[in-house]
């Protein structure tokens, strides 16, 4: 069974550097000790391990998202790690960052507005076509679905 035609694949990876980006951008701050990092972390609960460990595995995402044979991979995590994002902005953050009702005014100041709610929705829709268009290289089921293909 043939993978994705050479337009998709090129899209997929354009969609894929946006992600990658994306998480730069994120993990850096996160896993230097930037002060607006703790600051959402702390808003969270979960400074400094939490903001460790999502700074790790937007890392990993991005090695993943790269590498060929692991793209995959990498969009499955890309997907978990942007639905824990979208939850805390939903249950604690708010989908537009207000420094003075989250108790951090300064520390928060350059996160203010919607621009991070935008960018995890923007990672996890550009990650959910990836996994579409990539579907044949999942795991199981990519090779069960070319078996079936291939028996009827």
């Amino acid at each position: 069974m043939p993978g994705p035609s050479k337009g998709a694949t090129i899209f997929s990876w354009v969609l894929q550097i946006i992600a990658v980006a994306i998480f730069a951008m994120a993990a850096v701050p996160k896993l230097t000790g930037d002060e607006g990092s703790k600051a959402l972390f702390e808003v969270l609960g979960a400074e400094p391990a939490g903001r460790y460990g999502v700074g790790l595995m937007e890392i990993a995402a991005i090695a993943l998202l790269l590498i060929p044979r692991t793209v995959v991979f990498g969009s499955m995590l890309s997907i978990l790690l942007m639905i824990g994002a979208i939850g805390a902005h939903a249950t604690k953050l708010g989908f537009s960052i207000d420094p003075v009702a989250l108790g951090h005014p300064e520390a928060l100041k350059a996160a203010e507005g919607p621009a991070m709610f935008a960018m995890a929705l923007t990672v996890l829709i550009a990650n959910i076509i990836v996994l579409t268009i990539r579907r044949r290289q999942i795991p199981l089921l990519g090779s069960a679905k070319s078996h079936a293909t291939e028996a009827a």
